[in-house]
């Protein structure tokens, strides 16, 4: 599976799209986008509850970009097979939520999907340590996880910068992936952090037009 752009690469975020027309929704941002991020929640894990395989075997019918789902919730390893039989093309679990976190990594890859690892914002990166040769992206939440909008927390870039550090240390080609309140104010610094995939949602799906928005993030991105 092969992602639309290589580098960095822009995914939205339909947590806040308009889910009465999501097709649509996805084909205003789709020329200026490398992935579609899903955002899951079962209202244990995270306070709020989202959408699940349905939804994503919507979107693979109705969308050719790679389909990039965050899971957030509790025993991930129930719903991995799931997932990658709607068509998940890049799946990530969090650290805290997976007792078991190589074995569950593991799982995701034999089910034909890229397996990534998500980071509260109060998770070091540290913990990722036994598991950075075995993932294909790290995903850093720059907000608590639960709900888009929220603000942006700056000690996030510390986080890229120390996992890139890491990452190119021991040679490995893992994307490092930000998610919460990316917009025009916070894409420049993560560029300088090393970001390579930028999650934005409500900063693209509340914009009057959002096809004009991610054009513009993605013009940003590439510099």
């Amino acid at each position: 599976m092969k992602t639309k752009q290589g580098g960095r690469l822009l995914a939205p975020s339909i947590l806040s799209a308009d889910f009465a027309s999501l097709s649509e929704s996805v084909a205003k941002v789709a020329p200026y986008s490398g992935l579609i991020h899903v955002d899951v929640m079962d209202g244990h894990f995270v306070p709020n509850i989202t959408l699940g395989p349905v939804v994503v075997e919507g979107l693979k019918r109705t969308s050719s970009l790679p389909l990039d789902c965050h899971l957030m919730i509790e025993a991930p390893d129930r719903y991995i097979a799931d997932f990658a039989k709607a068509g998940a093309a890049f799946l990530s679990v969090h650290q805290e939520a997976c007792p078991h976190l190589h074995r569950t990594i593991q799982r995701i890859r034999e089910e034909g999907m890229r397996p990534g690892v998500a980071l509260n914002p109060a998770t070091p990166i540290e913990t990722l340590d036994e598991i950075l040769g075995e993932v294909d992206f790290i995903l850093i939440m720059s907000v608590n996880p639960g709900f888009g909008g929220q603000k942006f927390i700056t000690s996030s870039l510390g986080k890229v910068r120390g996992l890139k550090n890491k990452i190119a240390a021991m040679g490995l080609g893992v994307k490092v992936e930000v998610d919460g309140g990316v917009n025009r104010q916070t894409i420049p610094p993560l560029l300088e952090a090393g970001t390579d995939w930028f999650v934005a949602g409500s900063a693209i799906f509340g914009a009057p037009d959002p096809g004009a928005e991610a054009k513009s993030f993605k013009e940003m991105i590439d510099g």
